[in-house]
């Protein structure tokens, strides 16, 4: 028995039908889809203390079920004591059903715990389709025990789409269940 996330399956059944009718797309290959979703987390912190990079490689693997990598720094800058080659953020791309299990989770578990949400503001798209948006907290996780955290820190994440602007963008992660702010 094969595993098919629940996200997938509408996404094959109910979305590619919907935007398919609402902009008028001649065939399948059209249809705007969700490529990967990017997980980053910049840490200037870093530099002085190397545990908050291991840690912080920790946090973002439990959060997306894969092994996160560092991000280093590509040129020395003295004002801020940083060199050439240190680490200075983590990240992580997820595609595939690992992608859509993020999704899932993010949608329905992790928003709902954010701090006073109301919902996501949709200015975050880039002109190409593209979503942006910024967790000021990455314990609204359930993966992360609030008990070993010893620095609360924000992550940024991006949607990346095959959309050609960002009408079609919005229109597919609505179809996913995005709670956008509604003007």
């Amino acid at each position: 028995m094969s595993y098919t996330p629940r996200l997938k399956e509408m996404y094959s059944t109910e979305i590619i039908s919907g935007l398919t009718e609402k902009f008028g797309y001649k065939t399948v290959m059209k249809v705007p889809r969700l490529q990967k979703i990017v997980l980053s987390q910049g840490m200037g912190d870093a530099v002085a203390d190397k545990k908050l990079i291991d840690n912080a490689v920790l946090d973002l693997t439990r959060i997306a079920g894969q092994k996160a990598v560092q991000t280093v720094s590509k040129k020395d800058i003295s004002n801020f004591k940083l060199r050439k080659g240190m680490p200075i953020g983590t990240k992580v791309t997820l595609r595939g059903d690992r992608m859509y299990d993020f999704l899932d989770r993010f949608i329905s578990v992790a928003l709902p715990r954010t701090r006073d949400f109301r919902g996501i503001n949709s200015k975050g798209f880039d002109g190409r389709g593209n979503f942006n948006l910024g967790v000021k907290e990455h314990i609204i996780f359930p993966e992360i025990d609030i008990d070993k955290v010893n620095k609360i820190l924000g992550m940024d994440i991006t949607f990346v789409t095959t959309a050609e602007n960002d009408e079609e963008g919005k229109a597919l992660l609505d179809a996913f269940g995005f709670p956008f702010i509604k003007k």
